[in-house]
C-alpha cells in the first residue's frame, strides 16, 4: 500500500491552483500575445470553447499528434467506457447514429451516419427503422451489413468475456436476460437476438419490450458500432478492432504508443459526419502528467487525449503565464467526487459516510482541483448542471457550498457517535496514480479527516487498469477502499445516461463496476423504471430531480467540483471546438492541421 503524507507536495498543488486561477483571472479573451510581447499564432484565449477555431485553416495531410497519461480501458468499441476512447474511436468505428460534429450543445443531438436518416420510429416508441447508406466498407472493402451492426450489439451480451463497457442497450432490449450472447448463441448465425431483426443486409429493425425515450441516444454509443463476425477476436479485439472508419490501427502497444493510418476502403461520400483530414494520427502514453504538459507546451505534441481534468497544476500555470491563446476554459459535464463502498465498513453505515462529509474542507478540495475558474463550483449534489432534472448549488443538502464550505468538526463528530465510532476509524483513499489533481485532492481530504478523528491512508494504483481494481467490488473489498476517489460525466445527456450505471442496483458488475457505492435501493431503481417508460419531458425532469435526492439523501456521494478544466492546443491545430457529446471536451472526430 503506498501511502501519502500531507507534506510540502500537497502545499505545492495548492499553492498552483491557487496561482493558475489567479492567471486565468487575468487572461484576456482571443489575446494572442505571450506575456513577453511576442506574437503566438493560437487562436486566441476560449477561442475553441462552444464555438469553432480556425476551420478555414484545415488542410489534407500531416500527423495530428495525441498525448495522454493513460491509456484507454479497452479499444474495444464494446468494452471501452472513458469518454475519450469514445471520442477517439471514432476515427475508427461508425453507428447508425452518432453526435453532431458541432461544437457546444448541438454536438449531443444524434444524427445519421451509417443510417441514412435518423429512425422511423413506429408503435408507439418501441420500434425503431434504419436502412443503411451506400457505400459502407470494412478495411478490407467489404459492405457493412445490417448484420454487422447486430452482431456488433449482441456482444453486449457477452460480459462474461467481454466486461467494462456499457450496457443500456442489453438491459432495454433484453430486460429478462434471456438471450445468452453471440459466444453461447446456437443459431447457426450466432444472431439469435429476437429483439433486433435484419431482414435484409440495409434494413435494421429494433422492437423494444418497452418504449425507452432515450433509445437513440444509446445507439449513438460506440458500443453499438458494428463488429464482423469472422473479424472478431473476442478478449483481443481491443488489441486491433477491424475498421469501419476512415482509420485504422497500424499498431498498437499498450500503456506505450497507438498510431492510425488511412483506411483507403473508407468512402468520403459515404460519410456525412468525418472529414478524415490527417494522414496519420498517433498517441503517446506518458507515465508523468508534468512531463507530457511541457512536451504539449513545446510543441512536440497537438493536445491531451484524456481531456479531463485539463492541464495539471505545474503545466497550466506554466501555459497561463506564456501560452494563454493556446487554451480553452470550458465548463465540464462531469463531476468529480469521492464515493463510499457499502462493502467496507465502516461505510455500510449512512452516518459514517456522513461523518466524511461533514468532516472534509470543500473549499480546500476545491482549491486542490484548481480553483473556482480551473476547477469549478464547489459541488453540492450529484446532477451535472447538462442534464434536466438539474439544480446547481440550489441543492446544498450538506451545506457544502455554504455554512460547512470549510468543513463542520461538530457534525461530524455528532454522525461518528450515531454510527459507533466516537473516536472515529481508519480508511483508506484509492485514487488513480497518473491524475495529479486527484492525488492532490486525496491529500486534501487527508488532512481535513484527521481533524474529526478519521485517519486515510491513501493507495495509488494504475488508472489504466480501473475496470479489474476498483471497478471490482471484490478487489474493493479485499483492499479496504472505503473511500474512492472519481469522477463521472453524462454517457448521454439525461439522469438515465448519467447515472443508472453509478447508482441502479442492475448495474452492480463482478467486474467494470462503476456503481461502486453498491447501491441497491429499490426506491431508486423504481424510480428510474418511471424514467425509461415516461415520454413527457416535464415529467421526466421532476423524476430526474428526485432520483438526485435520493443518492444524496444515502450520503454515497461526496461531489467535489462541477467540473471545469483548462485544455491545452497546439498551434498546428484547425478547426477546433468544445463539444457537449464528450463533457466539453474537443470533439476528436474532424480536428486538422493547418494549411
Amino acid at each position: 500500500m503506498i501511502t501519502q503524507r500531507t507534506t510540502g507536495r500537497r502545499k505545492k498543488a495548492v499553492a498552483a491552483a491557487a496561482l493558475a486561477a489567479a492567471l486565468l483571472s487575468t487572461a484576456a479573451c482571443g489575446s494572442s500575445n505571450n506575456d513577453d510581447g511576442s506574437k503566438n499564432d493560437a487562436a486566441g484565449f476560449n477561442a475553441a470553447n462552444n464555438k469553432v477555431a480556425q476551420a478555414s485553416l484545415a488542410k489534407k495531410g500531416g500527423t495530428l499528434k495525441f498525448a495522454a497519461t493513460q491509456d484507454a480501458d479497452s479499444w474495444d468499441t464494446t468494452r471501452g467506457y472513458y469518454g475519450f476512447m469514445w471520442n477517439f474511436s471514432r476515427y475508427y468505428s461508425r453507428t447508425l447514429v452518432t453526435g453532431k460534429a458541432e461544437p457546444g450543445a448541438a454536438g449531443a443531438e444524434a444524427t445519421a451516419d451509417l443510417a441514412t436518416s435518423t429512425a422511423k420510429i413506429t408503435d408507439d416508441g418501441k420500434t425503431y427503422t434504419y436502412t443503411l447508406r451506400d457505400g459502407i466498407t470494412w478495411e478490407d472493402g467489404k459492405p457493412i451489413t445490417s448484420k454487422d451492426v447486430k452482431y456488433g450489439i449482441e456482444r453486449q451480451w457477452a460480459q462474461d468475456v467481454l466486461s467494462g463497457g456499457p450496457v443500456y442497450l442489453k438491459d432495454v432490449l433484453d430486460p429478462k436476460g434471456e438471450y445468452k450472447g453471440p459466444y453461447k448463441d446456437k443459431s447457426a448465425d450466432k444472431l439469435g437476438l429476437k429483439a433486433i431483426e435484419t431482414p435484409d443486409d440495409k434494413t435494421i429493425i429494433f422492437k423494444l419490450p418497452q418504449a425507452n425515450s432515450d433509445f437513440e441516444d444509446m445507439l449513438a454509443m460506440t458500443s453499438a458500432a458494428p463488429v464482423r463476425q469472422d473479424k472478431d477476436t473476442k478478449s483481443k479485439y481491443g488489441l486491433k478492432p477491424f475498421s469501419s472508419g476512415p482509420y485504422k490501427f497500424q499498431s498498437y502497444t499498450p500503456n506505450k504508443s497507438l498510431t492510425l493510418v488511412r483506411n483507403p476502403e473508407w468512402k468520403a461520400s459515404s460519410d456525412k459526419i468525418r472529414k478524415a483530414y490527417p494522414d496519420k494520427i498517433t498517441l503517446t502514453f506518458f507515465t508523468n502528467a508534468n512531463d507530457m504538459d511541457q512536451r504539449l507546451i513545446n510543441g512536440d505534441y497537438d493536445l491531451d487525449a484524456n481531456q479531463t481534468g485539463g492541464l495539471s497544476p505545474q503545466g497550466r500555470t506554466t501555459a497561463l503565464k506564456q501560452h494563454k491563446a493556446n487554451l480553452d476554459n470550458p465548463v465540464s459535464g462531469y463531476i468529480r467526487y469521492a464515493v463510499f463502498p457499502q462493502s467496507v465498513k465502516p461505510f455500510d453505515n449512512v452516518h459514517c459516510r456522513k461523518a466524511v462529509i461533514y468532516g472534509a474542507d470543500h473549499e480546500s478540495l476545491q482549491t486542490a482541483r484548481g480553483g473556482p475558474v480551473a476547477g469549478g463550483d464547489i459541488g453540492t449534489n450529484m446532477l451535472p448542471p447538462s442534464v434536466p432534472g438539474a439544480e446547481g448549488q440550489k441543492y446544498d443538502p450538506y451545506e457544502m457550498a455554504g455554512a460547512n464550505k470549510n468543513g463542520n468538526v461538530a457534525k461530524a463528530k455528532e454522525e461518528l457517535k450515531a454510527c459507533g465510532k466516537p473516536n472515529g476509524f481508519k480508511t483508506t483513499i484509492a485514487v488513480r496514480n497518473n491524475k495529479p489533481v486527484e492525488v492532490a485532492t486525496a491529500e486534501s481530504l487527508q488532512a481535513s479527516l484527521k481533524k474529526v478523528g478519521i485517519t486515510v491512508d491513501i493507495d495509488q494504483f494504475d488508472g489504466a487498469q480501473s475496470t479489474g481494481i476498483i471497478g471490482s467490488p471484490s478487489n474493493v473489498k479485499k483492499k479496504g477502499y472505503g473511500i474512492i476517489i472519481m469522477g463521472w460525466g453524462p454517457d448521454f445527456p439525461s439522469v438515465q445516461g448519467y447515472g443508472l450505471p453509478l447508482w441502479s442496483g442492475k448495474y452492480i458488475l463482478e467486474s467494470g463496476n462503476n456503481n461502486f457505492a453498491l447501491i441497491n435501493d429499490k426506491k431508486i431503481d423504481g424510480l428510474f423504471d418511471d424514467y425509461v417508460k415516461e415520454l413527457d419531458d416535464a415529467k421526466k425532469t421532476e423524476i430526474s430531480t428526485e432520483i438526485n435526492h435520493k443518492v444524496m439523501e444515502g450520503g454515497y456521494y461526496m461531489p467535489f467540483v462541477f467540473e471545469k478544466f483548462i485544455t491545452w492546443r497546439s498551434n498546428r491545430l484547425a478547426n477546433v471546438y468544445t463539444t457537449d457529446n464528450y463533457g466539453g471536451t474537443y470533439d476528436f472526430v474532424n480536428l486538422g492541421l493547418k494549411k
